[in-house]
């Protein structure tokens, strides 16, 4: 969702800028644009609706020399997407720009009281609203671009992520930060800026995460210099990247979805590596606070989206290993619905980026009413690796594909390893239980390499369903919530409606829609509730619909009753998620490519929702 490049430096700024908006295409985005000091201090400044390519054509005649600018991908809030309402937007008296991350909730006030002191907008956005503001401070008070800048934010209320420039100032930048990701990389000689790293790793490795309510003053040639909205000095963390230049690349492959499908053999070895150690779980987010774990009266779970789904599956192993009540809740209802917290509460906050907006305000309620809050995600320095009291990364490294997929299974695996961590502490499986799941989660990257062996035939199958409406995907057990995250994949890259229902609860309303036109996916391993979910195929087939079914190798009473059947190895019930993730994500993927859609940045929808 939207995205910030800024630079300072030598180098010139325009290359460097649309260099790094394309890193930040898979964030989603409806228009972008340029904002440039020329070496005669004149601010120029470049928008277009459409693909970061289009402003690159569009700047093909125009002057782009400079060696200090800012840029920006939109996505559409206040305004439709239009060349107006792309970013930069700029002051009245043309020298001051702006890119802006985020919401202001007051903007209308504010605008309506500038309008009132002869100020006028072209724009439809709440972005104007505070160039113009910054700009109605400095004129009247005669003062700095900084003092402007910080008085202006005062009196903002919302999300924001900024970075200004100004033509009577061409050698700083300013940027700042509250409840939206803003990431300054130190060179040598010059500074990044950018709303994740992505744009900055060809640079420079060093970075420092900004804070909310920070804000950071970049001079050309001088050190870093960061401070707080009140004035007061902080203090400045550099930080080593862990993030490769080919990891933002496709390697060889068409999308970036398909990439990230076939990395997840690496990607749990990854997530796993040193924390399985002689059949035992070793998680330092627990080790280190084993006496909130232990008088855990409760577990709540917060998320949204696919990280929801991790989540229902994270309860059910907490539950059946931990013995610790676990319940589940959207972040985004979560922080509305005046929950009831206590002080021995444990709150899991899961989010891919880090940086989810309802996920972060509900980790901030937790933590005011006293509940101890950990974290699972995966961008080290984000904002909730930031806010929790302690966590685990997944380490499944850059995910570009709007469409999360190695990151669920990176989450429901640390959830297992979390699950069983709380175990051994409690007491409450043995250790022969553990073992056992701890050898298998050892055993996954091998898992899923086999389950990728199925891509031929799935590719093939999905010829047959690319111009069905409607599917249905059923699951029980561990898999419904599989269901539900299958179903999501699908209609969020190839825009086919698709439900997720717990296999039982067809028969409660669902299969008044099952027909000849409208197939069934059925999770169906070899688990305690197998017998149960082959009678529910069997009445899908009796209403003439056609069956899907994923199944345990070796499985001989489904492969005699589905139309399609897609054998996963064995493994255990707990873990079974994990394994059936990967030919969901496969049919969803070729089904989607099949229509002709873009996988990798589905229409309307953005890679990490930032704002509400």
């Amino acid at each position: 969702m939207c995205g910030i490049v800024g630079y300072i430096g030598q180098q010139e700024a325009y290359p460097i800028l649309i260099k790094g908006l394309h890193r930040l295409e898979y964030r989603g985005y409806d228009s972008a644009g340029v904002a440039i000091i020329n070496p005669d201090d004149r601010l120029n400044i470049y928008k277009h609706t459409g693909k970061v390519a289009e402003l690159e054509t569009f700047c093909e005649a125009k002057d782009i020399a400079g060696t200090v600018g800012i840029a920006h991908t939109r996505w559409a809030t206040h305004g439709e997407p239009s060349d107006i309402n792309a970013h930069p937007h700029y002051s009245t008296n043309g020298k001051i720009a702006i890119v802006h991350n985020g919401t202001i909730e007051n903007y209308n006030v504010l605008k309506q009281a500038l309008i009132q002191h002869g100020c006028e907008f072209v724009s439809q956005t709440d972005t104007e609203v505070v160039v113009k503001l910054i700009e109605y401070i400095q004129t009247s008070n005669n003062c700095t671009l900084l003092d402007a800048v910080r008085e202006a934010l005062s009196q903002v209320v919302g999300a924001y992520a900024i970075a200004v420039i100004d033509s009577d100032h061409p050698d700083t930048v300013i940027a700042a930060r509250k409840s939206s990701p803003l990431v300054i990389g130190i060179g040598d000689g010059e500074t990044f800026i950018a709303s994740d790293a992505s744009p900055i790793i060809d640079y420079t490795n060093r970075v420092v995460y900004l804070r909310d309510n920070e804000i950071a003053i970049i001079s050309r040639n001088e050190p870093l210099k960061v401070i707080t909205t009140d004035n007061k000095e902080s203090k400045i963390d550099i930080q080593t990247l862990r993030m490769s230049v080919s990891q933002l690349e496709k390697g060889g492959y068409p999308h970036f979805m398909l990439k990230e499908i076939f990395e997840q053999t690496e990607t749990i070895f990854d997530c796993v590596r040193g924390r399985v150690v002689n059949d035992t779980i070793k998680l330092s987010g627990v080790s280190d606070h084993p006496d909130r774990f232990i008088n855990a009266g409760r577990i709540i779970i917060v998320a949204c989206g696919t990280s929801w789904h991790a989540g229902l599956i994270g309860a059910r192993l907490i539950e059946n290993f931990a013995r610790i009540p676990t319940r589940v809740e959207y972040a985004s209802e979560f922080r509305y619905a005046n929950p009831v917290i206590n002080s021995d509460d444990v709150v899991i906050a899961i989010s891919q980026s880090g940086e989810t907006a309802d996920t972060l305000a509900a980790i901030k309620l937790a933590k005011e009413r006293g509940a101890f809050v950990y974290g699972v995600c995966n961008v080290v320095g984000s904002s909730i690796a930031r806010e929790t009291d302690t966590g685990t990364y997944i380490h499944v490294g850059p995910e570009i594909g709007v469409a999360s997929t190695k990151a669920f299974t990176g989450q429901v695996t640390v959830l297992a390893m979390l699950a069983l961590a709380i175990a051994q502490l409690k007491g409450t499986a043995s250790r022969s239980q553990v073992a056992e799941v701890a050898r298998s989660i050892q055993k996954l990257p091998e898992l899923i390499k086999e389950t990728l062996l199925l891509n031929p035939q799935i590719e093939k199958l999905s010829s047959t369903y690319t111009y069905v409406h409607n599917f249905l995907y059923l699951g029980r057990g561990y898999n419904y919530p599989n269901a539900l995250e299958g179903a999501l994949k699908l209609k969020e890259i190839s825009y086919i409606h698709a439900e997720g229902y717990p296999a039982a609860e067809m028969k409660h309303g669902p299969i008044a829609l099952i027909d000849k036109e409208m197939p069934t996916v059925v999770i169906a391993p070899d688990d305690d509730l197998h017998e149960k979910v082959i009678s529910n195929i069997q009445q899908v087939k009796a209403r003439g619909g056609s069956v899907i079914a994923i199944v345990t190798r070796g499985d001989t009473t489904i492969p005699k009753i589905a139309d399609h059947v897609l054998e996963i190895p064995p493994v255990p019930e707990a873990l079974s998620p994990i394994i059936a993730a990967i030919p969901l994500q496969l049919l969803a993927y070729h089904i989607a490519i099949m229509k002709g859609c873009n996988v990798d940045m589905p229409r309307n929808l953005a890679k990490s929702v930032t704002v509400e």
